[in-house]
């Protein structure tokens, strides 16, 4: 830089609250690609972040297919706790937690950044089938079907061998065991490959922990990273800049 030569200024970023703990190191690998991705050039230009990383929540997978009790109370009262200390919008790190996004963002008056209206924002130019690998929660409760199918995109489920081997990877993620989940990972996801997808989704994010350095990685999406892209998005936009649309979408509304 030459001499009295000085930087532009940017915005002051929005502070942006992530409801985490589902599970913790995802709630981190959110964190990270946050800042990975912020075009800083000091520390006062990166996103600033309230972090609600609480791992006790309701397992939601078991509330979900009816085996125990919904974290929808917890999530409510997080989302809350967020917009007190003055989140200007929430980012949720749990695909399989949107099963409640409208009832959450019905809780407060900030937007709630859905997962799969950002994955949306960051879909590969030409996809036309995708491989959803998800817990089985998440593929039931059809929110990114219903998205990719208004799209003209196909989905792609696996099937009951692949979905228990899909778990198993989750569950190992969960207790550390990154290297035991590989497998079970590989083997779903090319069974979607085999089955025609031209993209695979890694739609429960533990499964982004995984495919680094794998030999499927150039055909996934990891709706973590495009949750960050749209966190950082919100931060440095104008707070009068949001659509009617998006208005929509915040409140949870799928828009036909």
């Amino acid at each position: 830089m030459n001499a009295g030569t000085t930087q532009s200024p940017i915005p002051a970023p929005r502070p942006v609250g992530i409801l985490g703990g589902m599970g913790p190191a995802a709630t981190i690998d959110l964190q990270h690609k946050i800042l990975t991705a912020t075009p800083a050039r000091n520390d006062q230009e990166h996103v600033p972040t309230v972090v609600w990383n609480l791992p006790q929540l309701p397992d939601r997978l078991a509330a979900i297919l009816g085996n125990g009790p919904s974290p929808l109370p917890h999530l409510i009262h997080a989302a809350r706790s967020l917009e007190s200390v003055g989140a200007t919008a929430i980012a949720m790190p749990c695909n399989t937690a949107h099963h409640w996004a409208e009832e959450m963002a019905a809780s407060v008056h900030i937007p709630l950044l859905h997962i799969a209206d950002a994955v949306l924002n960051d879909l590969p130019a030409g996809t036309r089938r995708i491989g959803l690998l998800s817990t089985p929660a998440t593929m039931q409760a059809g929110f990114y079907q219903r998205r990719f199918d208004r799209r003209g995109i196909a989905t792609l489920l696996p099937d009951e061998e692949n979905a228990a081997l899909l778990m198993s990877a989750i569950r190992a993620v969960k207790a550390g065991r990154l290297e035991e989940s590989r497998p079970p990972f590989l083997a779903a996801a090319q069974s979607l490959l085999d089955r025609g997808a031209d993209t695979l989704l890694l739609a429960c994010t533990e499964l982004p922990l995984i495919s680094p350095g794998t030999a499927i990685e150039a055909q996934c999406v990891d709706p973590t990273a495009a949750l960050a892209h749209a966190c950082i998005r919100h931060a440095f936009a104008a707070p009068t800049s949001c659509t009617a649309s998006e208005r929509d979408h915040s409140r949870g509304v799928e828009l036909a």
